[in-house]
Formats: structure tokens, C-alpha cells, sequence
């Protein structure tokens, strides 16, 4: 009994401990971002429904992280609805540059017709996923959020082969800012095939082996609720819900998914 008493105090200091990490990277987060990244976050072009997501993406202390300056050339990968690209084309739009990378077809189209809707899209370039034609080491950031787990679950090796790609078209010293679901390193590796998660030691290993050099972590999209152990993925949670009404309410306050938020950066040789 003494035993499993000193288990449980002993998991609650973890998770306590493990908030306060959480609570403080919200706070350095909040605290580095600039007027200009804290504008963009605000901008009136925004969709209603996205700003109400900002709670669970964190986006001004996210960005922060990677250290984008509104003179950067930023590179989105796979945009999708473009709920980021809604931030970074106002941050950029007076003295940076933001190409967004979409494998042709209805998801471009679809991203094109959404950048038409306001001036302040205006500059934003689109090119395909892969052969976008951005010359070499002229880029700042590269940035893709919840994407890698797509790519890796194709089990063809698209991943390394835009992962080349966008190490040639980073300067030396640029960064690579990647936010994934996170799977806990203790699961079973073939999770990764089906649920939407991935590991952060996979992530890392993928990601190396491009020639990266890892940077760094921030906790700001941890969510200590997340379980990770869905038998219909990560789409289980919000905003998908892919179980329909079925225990939405539990789903609902579980919120968006436990996400790691990594740095890495081509080398300088």
C-alpha cells in the first residue's frame, strides 16, 4: 500500500511539474512576441472560426518560437484551409515574403480562391508541394503544421524527398519550424501508421537524417489531457470529430491534440 502511495505522489508531482514547464513556455511565448507578430494575429481579415481555434495553436507564441522577422522569406508547407497562412501573409506583407507550397488540385484551388479574398493576400505566392522552383538557400523559415504524419503514413518516401527540397532552399542558418501530434515515446511504433500521431524521436530521426541540425523545443502546444490512444486517431478530438455526437462533450474538453513544436536549422558549413 506504501508502495503505490508513493507511485501516485510521485506521478503528481510528474504532472504538476510537467504544468508549470507548460504554464511558463506559454508565458516566455507570449512574452517574445513583437507588436508587429501580435498585429498579425489580430488582423480583421481573419475567419471568426479560425481566431476561436487560437486557444488550443497558440499562434503569436509559436511563431515567436521560430523566430520569424517580418522581413523573412517564409515558405508554409500544405496550408490547407490556410488557417496560418491567415497570420503570416499580414506579417509579411509589407517588407517579407511568403510562398505557400500545395500539391496542385481542389486543395489549391481551393487556397488560391481564399487568397483572393482580400488585399492583404495579395503578395502571397502559391507553388506546387514538391518541384515549388524557389532557388536555392534563398529562403528564411520553412514552417509546416500538422502535416508530417500525412506524409509519413504514405509509407513512400515523400517525406525525405521534400524534406531535400526544402534543405535546399533554406540559407544556411535558416529554420525549420515543425508542429506534429505527439505520441508518447513509450507506444507502440505502429501507432504511427494509423492514428495521426507521431513520435517526437521519429520526427527528430526523419528530420536529421535531411542534414538538420535540431534547434530546439517549446511546450507551448503541449495539452497534458490528450491521451493519444483513440481507436479513430487524432481526428477523435476537435476540430474533427470523427466519432460524430458520441462522448463530443468528453472530446470537447480534452481539446485539440498534445502537439510537439520543434526547431531545427540547416547548418552553416
Amino acid at each position: 500500500m506504501a508502495k503505490r502511495a508513493h507511485l501516485i505522489a510521485g506521478a503528481l508531482t510528474i504532472a504538476a511539474i510537467s504544468s508549470v514547464a507548460v504554464a511558463k513556455s506559454h508565458t516566455e511565448g507570449a512574452r517574445r512576441q513583437s507588436p508587429a507578430l501580435m498585429a498579425a494575429v489580430a488582423a480583421p481579415t481573419r475567419t471568426a472560426a479560425n481566431v476561436e481555434r487560437d486557444k488550443y495553436r497558440n499562434p503569436g507564441a509559436t511563431l515567436a518560437f521560430f523566430g520569424l522577422k517580418p522581413t523573412d522569406t517564409v515558405v508554409e508547407l500544405i496550408p490547407s484551409g490556410g488557417w496560418y497562412t491567415e497570420i503570416l501573409a499580414p506579417y509579411l506583407a509589407q517588407r517579407g515574403t511568403l510562398y505557400v507550397a500545395q500539391t496542385p488540385g481542389a486543395g489549391q484551388d481551393r487556397l488560391k480562391a481564399k487568397l483572393a479574398t482580400a488585399p492583404v493576400y495579395a503578395k502571397v505566392k502559391v507553388v506546387p508541394l514538391m518541384g515549388a522552383g524557389i532557388a536555392p538557400n534563398s529562403v528564411d523559415s520553412v514552417l509546416t503544421f500538422r502535416n508530417l504524419h500525412n506524409l509519413t503514413m504514405r509509407g513512400d518516401g515523400t517525406e525525405a524527398k521534400l524534406l531535400a527540397e526544402v534543405y535546399a532552399m533554406l540559407k544556411p542558418g535558416g529554420t525549420l519550424g515543425i508542429e506534429e501530434h505527439r505520441l508518447p515515446e513509450a507506444r507502440d511504433v505502429a501507432a504511427e501508421k494509423t492514428s495521426g500521431y507521431l513520435k517526437v524521436s521519429t520526427v527528430r530521426r526523419i528530420v536529421e537524417a535531411a542534414g538538420f541540425r535540431y534547434a530546439g523545443a517549446s511546450e507551448v502546444n503541449a495539452n497534458l489531457r490528450d491521451t493519444a490512444d483513440y481507436a479513430k486517431g487524432v481526428w477523435t478530438l476537435p476540430p474533427n470529430y470523427r466519432e460524430g455526437d458520441t462522448d463530443r462533450a468528453k472530446y470537447a474538453a480534452i481539446g485539440e491534440s498534445d502537439r510537439m513544436t520543434l526547431k531545427f536549422v540547416k547548418p552553416r558549413r
